[in-house]
């Protein structure tokens, strides 16, 4: 029988602070690794502990299956924020496929009467994009299919496939994270959390949908911040990490200055 590690096991904190006063929780992108947004933890403010996500399939955790249906991870992705948490306020930063769970597990926590973030935000991902049904049909793609795809779409950065060994170790958690996402379907719920989003204008996802892509946004929150664009695609999140941090910030210190 195959058994996974307990909750403490599913967030590394680069650089844990704990006088910061909030916590961010950030959810990587399909096939991601938190290795990749190690540097968030330096950039942000002092007053922001970062916490990045780790799931099954990668990195630490490469001998544990990747989850292939979206209701179980949901439930011990919130076990394992609830786990977390020790009473200062969090926000969730999801990107792509991490934006699906960031939103999701927001949903689950606020149907269980849990402690919803002060703050959703979400990266290259809304829950009617026309695209979002592209890969349905993971499970039946070949390796060399799926990449195909995947590049179309802009879903992987730059260098990945031209790594084999590296492309050997990160296909199972794709696949993975690609089947997760075809198990989703859209129910419309709101959130009663702020919502901010975030894109890139060239995004390949988002273009299909046109420059409104991530309005939908406002009608998942009634407090939702607005959209922000910066120039370039998919993964344009690495080269303006500064600016979503400042922006992040300002919105935690509104936020923050409200509830006190």
């Amino acid at each position: 029988m195959l058994t996974r590690p307990g909750p403490a096991s599913w967030f590394t904190a680069p650089d844990p602070s704990l006088d910061a006063e909030a916590v961010l929780f950030v959810f990587p992108h399909a096939g991601g690794t938190a290795p990749l947004y190690r540097t968030w933890a330096q950039t942000l403010p002092s007053t922001v502990d970062v916490r990045v996500l780790r799931l099954p399939g990668r990195q630490e955790r490469l001998s544990e299956p990747p989850f292939t249906r979206l209701a179980p991870l949901l439930d011990e992705l919130q076990e394992a924020l609830e786990a977390e948490l020790d009473g200062r306020p969090y926000l969730l930063f999801g990107h792509s496929f991490g934006g699906l769970l960031a939103y999701r597990l927001t949903v689950a926590v606020q149907e269980s009467g849990g402690e919803v973030p002060q703050l959703l935000a979400v990266s290259g991902w809304a829950p009617e994009l026309s695209s979002s049904r592209e890969l349905d049909h993971v499970h039946g793609m070949t390796d060399e299919q799926l990449l195909s795809r995947v590049a179309e779409l802009g879903l992987m950065p730059d260098g990945i496939p031209a790594n084999r060994e590296l492309l050997a170790t990160v296909m199972p958690s794709l696949r993975g994270d690609f089947r997760v996402a075809a198990d989703y379907r859209d129910d419309k719920t709101a959130v009663s959390c702020p919502v901010a989003a975030y894109s890139g204008t060239s995004d390949p996802l988002l273009v299909p949908d046109g420059p409104d892509a991530m309005a939908v946004w406002a009608d998942r929150s009634e407090a939702f911040l607005g959209s922000t664009e910066f120039p370039g695609g998919h993964f344009y999140l690495f080269e303006h990490a500064t600016a979503i941090h400042s922006s992040l910030d300002r919105h935690l210190r509104r936020r923050l200055a409200a509830t006190r």
